[in-house]
């Protein structure tokens, strides 16, 4: 699952249709105080896309499918390891029972506040240079002499380097991102600029919600942002939680190593399929599925009782 994956009604179908679905709804209008599956399935995308909203919005829709497939036969344990960028870390963590639902949706929509608190509008930006590997983009932010903030923030796949900082900084990284033999490089729609030093301010409120969260061993192995490596323990990983705030998502090394340690299938469960193709232009030999839709459940009977 991805920030920028949400829609409107999404989740809708399995919602309607399955009550283990309807009930994470419930359970996280309930903690929040609010009805976020009313504003998911009926209300302005311009209120979903608000980081606070989004992010326990997504995460929400993605626990729902899952209780989906685990009531028609899916046992999440028989998976080798599970992983998700950014937000997607904790709807992970959630799935195989090391954050509890309530306090998931309650980290997420903290940590939406947070970061967006954490710069004026209109200070930050993020970027995406296509076309150029980690070297190159790291030589490319090199050469550019500013006193800014300009960061990796994410390492997507082989050709898609993510940056973050300061907006006069980034617009300087994508007009001279072309020299260096880049195909594009896109300013992002973002609120706020994700995961780079600016958002210490961010890092710094959620670590005492990150420190005090029940946090049990994840029945599976998550693949962490920052490390690129599977952990069950559970100190760790809230270290880990706090580090990836300002830190870089490694998803491509996650990527690697997910292939290195066995992993020939994967299954994006939530709205969109991103991550789908930046693991097909990662490792071409890993086969992808998304299930975002009642439709998708017929392309996924071999999860049940694998």
């Amino acid at each position: 699952m991805w920030q920028g994956s949400q829609y409107i009604g999404m989740g809708k179908d399995f919602s309607n249709n399955f009550p283990v679905a309807n009930k994470v709804y419930q359970e996280v209008d309930e903690v929040l105080g609010l009805s976020l599956s009313k504003l998911i399935f009926n209300g302005k995308i311009e209120d979903l896309t608000l980081t606070q909203n989004a992010q326990p919005a997504i995460m929400a829709t993605s626990i729902a499918i899952l209780k989906t497939l685990e009531s028609e036969g899916f046992n999440i344990i028989k998976t080798l390891f599970v992983a998700g960028h950014s937000l997607g870390e904790y709807t992970a963590l959630c799935a195989t029972g090391a954050i509890s639902l309530g306090d998931t949706a309650n980290l997420l929509k903290m940590r939406g506040i947070f970061m967006q608190e954490s710069v004026p509008v209109g200070v930050g930006a993020m970027a995406a240079i296509l076309g150029l590997d980690l070297n190159k983009v790291k030589s490319l932010i090199n050469d550019i002499k500013s006193d800014e903030i300009c960061e990796i923030a994410n390492d997507n796949e082989p050709n898609q380097v993510v940056l973050s900082g300061n907006r006069s900084a980034i617009e300087k990284i994508c007009k001279s991102a072309k020299s260096l033999g880049a195909k594009r490089a896109i300013l992002l729609p973002v609120s706020a600029p994700f995961h780079c030093s600016l958002m210490a301010p961010a890092q710094k409120n959620m670590i005492d919600l990150i420190s005090k969260v029940n946090l049990k061993k994840p029945t599976v192995p998550i693949i962490s942002n920052v490390s690129a490596n599977p952990t069950q323990n559970p100190e760790e990983i809230r270290e880990n939680l706090i580090k990836q705030i300002t830190g870089r998502v490694r998803w491509r090394e996650s990527i690697l190593n997910m292939h290195k340690f066995g992993v020939r299938k994967t299954y994006e469960i939530g709205p969109g399929r991103v991550l789908c193709n930046l693991i097909k232009r990662t490792v071409n030999e890993i086969e992808q599925t998304n299930i975002s839709t009642i439709e998708d459940l017929d392309k996924c009977k071999e999860l049940v009782n694998v």
